[in-house]
């Protein structure tokens, strides 16, 4: 267990649920090299689409630029966790 600012985390790279965060439904404390970063994703109360539908190729298409910036940035992890 990973104790980054008072939260707790399994690892790096591993994205939990934040059911007390007002805005955010996940967090995960991304680390590429030597670089650690407290990432918050999601939208609350918005459900992501697992299926390759036309809702989940739209919000690929719409982040692509920021999904392909990596780890240290939400959309990757939204794009990981909840599309």
């Amino acid at each position: 267990m990973i104790d980054y600012r008072g939260e707790l985390f399994q690892g790096y790279n591993k994205p939990k649920r934040t059911p007390n965060n007002p805005t955010k439904s996940h967090a995960v404390l991304a680390k590429v090299g030597d670089r650690v970063k407290l990432v918050r994703f999601g939208q609350k109360g918005v459900r992501g689409d697992r299926k390759n539908t036309s809702r989940a190729r739209a919000f690929r298409a719409r982040h692509a630029k920021n999904i392909a910036k990596g780890r240290l940035f939400p959309a990757y992890w939204s794009n990981k966790v909840k599309w």
